[in-house]
């Protein structure tokens, strides 16, 4: 009597049609026959045997059997996509804290006269440039001190992977 063995995770088994070939490799396999038709009756002269025609037809072949051979264990072809999509994948992402998706907002309850409005959105303007003003101010004097040539400056990886910055003035 002939007994099988029943894998336990079925869903990992591949359905076999013809032999050792799945239905991916056995449509990979018919493509060649359908693009020989009609590579034969459409490409001018249409019905008739031309070399080009040929060749044509022979690179599309080999290239489908390339791409329905096995390699462990997987379809070329699978191989192909797994490889298209990591490196058509998203390689940045950026993150923003600031967004609102699922959050709640409390927006502020909006003025009724335009009047308050615009004076509301002059002193806005105002705090906004000065503090821009105060932003370069602090970076240009931050320039200033990391280009001072009696402070050196170094980065120094903490126990719990923070990073700090340590100003240390040259001793002479």
């Amino acid at each position: 009597m002939r007994t099988r063995v029943i894998p336990a995770q079925i869903t990992t088994v591949e359905d076999k049609i013809v032999g050792n070939l799945n239905l991916m490799q056995m449509a990979i396999l018919i493509v060649p026959i359908f693009f020989t038709t009609l590579v034969y009756a459409l490409l001018p002269p249409s019905m008739s045997f031309v070399i080009y025609k040929l060749v044509l037809s022979v690179i599309v072949l080999v290239v489908c059997a390339i791409l329905s051979l096995r390699i462990k264990g997987k379809v070329v072809v699978n191989w192909l996509s797994i490889l298209c999509r990591y490196n058509l994948r998203a390689k940045y992402f950026v993150y923003n804290k600031n967004e609102v998706y699922l959050r709640n907002l409390y927006l502020p309850q909006t003025l009724k006269t335009s009047a308050v409005k615009e004076e509301r959105i002059k002193t806005e303007t105002n705090i906004q440039t000065a503090l821009v003003i105060d932003q370069v101010k602090n970076l240009m004097s931050l320039e200033n001190f990391i280009k001072n040539e009696e402070i050196d400056f170094r980065y120094k990886i903490g126990k719990k992977g923070g990073l700090n910055v340590a100003f240390e003035q040259i001793k002479k």
